[in-house]
């Protein structure tokens, strides 16, 4: 047996020799690099195409029919890792040396992912090739003079017209595929959280049902036990399990988003009526303007309210500031305390359920960290925002809500 001599191949010279025109497309969509064949397609010398993006250097700036679909294209196979084979149309291209005068082509397309070991898409293999010779060929007159037969022509035509077809079904499907990840990804994430959430109320529980238990089976135990003492200290436990199931019980309305029985508010006045149900641990001032008026929910403004009046006073040294003002179609209640503030990375993780951090739990052991959850939920549920602002000291809540109008 005759052992057939190894050859050094260059990779790089056979890519540029290809026949068959082929670029490599970085993943935000700009040529990488292009051999001989892809220069002759597109009509420019490869270095006024390489680092820039394709639809800048072809498609007429990313306008058009054509250049849309072919960005469809581009991106399901970033987003597939998958190949995407074109169907074959018309790209014009302009005639060397006479500027603003095209001549008709058809291409065959296909644009396929090159992928790292972790299946990312790391660039795109874009390959056309010119057929225009052969859709020519299925023009009648020209399948007279070559003698093609009228049966073939019309299968031709059929078959063009059929792929056409069925592209947009293929169309369709994808979108529907996509469609269908979208909502399967939102569900996962939405089964994750309610886990996470049953996880954490379940130890939010435990403590003081475990407290209970045990006074109560001290109690028993000890017939000498102050038994004011017990009862008040178990009261204070069945206290804060209400909360948790209050507050639980109240997500799951906003979460349902249960019909509310709203009406005119005033947010002065409702500010008002509230601080008249603080501990009055801290000073509290106060810069109530005119009346801004919105329309909402009596209860569950009250309690966005109170949760955030209750949390700046937690978290407060020595005093909070609440204001309410009406500017450009919204109102803005902002409540600032001068407590320790709260990270920027963490800004966000605060309106999370059950998410306490580490000075919130020494300043209330007994918190749900429900609260902020609450306060931003109904802040929504009437079309407005919860936020904290940037402060250089302490905690800044901003609440924006639209203002009332005769149309509401």
């Amino acid at each position: 047996m005759v052992q057939a001599d190894l050859v050094q191949v260059d990779l790089a010279a056979v890519f540029d020799v290809e026949p068959v025109a082929c670029a490599v497309i970085s993943p935000d969509l700009v040529y990488v690099a292009m051999n001989q064949a892809y220069e002759r397609l597109a009509r420019q010398p490869r270095g006024q195409m390489i680092g820039r993006n394709v639809f800048e250097v072809l498609c007429g700036g990313g306008s058009g029919e054509h250049a849309a679909h072919w960005r469809e294209a581009l991106e399901w196979v970033l987003a597939e890792g998958k190949p995407y084979v074109m169907p074959w149309g018309r790209y014009d291209l302009e005639v060397p040396g006479r500027p603003g005068v095209f001549e008709k082509r058809y291409w065959s397309t296909v644009n396929a992912p090159m992928l790292d070991a972790q299946e990312r898409v790391t660039a795109i293999i874009h390959r056309s090739e010119d057929i225009t010779a052969f859709i020519e060929q299925l023009d009648e007159h020209r399948a007279r003079e070559l003698g093609m037969p009228a049966d073939l022509l019309g299968l031709e035509v059929e078959l063009y017209a059929r792929s056409r077809d069925l592209q947009e079904v293929n169309e369709r499907l994808r979108h529907a595929r996509a469609c269908e990840r979208r909502a399967m990804a939102a569900l996962r994430d939405r089964v994750e959280r309610q886990q996470q959430e049953v996880a954490d109320a379940s130890h939010d529980m435990r403590n003081p049902l475990a407290g209970l238990q045990t006074r109560l089976e001290d109690a028993l135990a000890d017939p000498d036990t102050d038994s004011r003492q017990v009862l008040h200290a178990a009261l204070q436990d069945a206290q804060h399990l209400s909360d948790i199931v209050s507050d639980l019980l109240e997500l799951a309305r906003l979460d349902a988003e249960a019909p509310m029985q709203t009406e005119p508010l005033d947010l002065c006045q409702l500010v008002r009526d509230t601080l008249t149900r603080l501990s009055g641990r801290l000073p509290c001032d106060s810069r109530l303007g005119a009346p801004a008026v919105v329309h909402g929910c009596r209860p569950r403004l009250v309690r966005l309210l109170s949760n955030l009046l209750d949390n700046a006073e937690r978290h407060a040294d020595t005093r909070i500031e609440v204001s309410v003002t009406a500017a450009g179609g919204e109102a803005m209640v902002q409540v600032t305390d001068d407590g320790p503030g709260i990270p920027a990375d963490e800004r966000e993780a605060v309106f999370c359920r059950f998410y306490r951090r580490a000075d919130a739990r020494r300043a209330d052991p007994s918190g749900t960290g429900l609260g902020l959850a609450i306060a931003r939920q109904i802040a929504q549920a009437h079309h407005g925002s919860l936020h904290i602002a940037d402060r250089a000291t302490g905690t800044c809540m901003v609440v924006r809500l639209p203002l009332h109008t005769a149309a509401d």
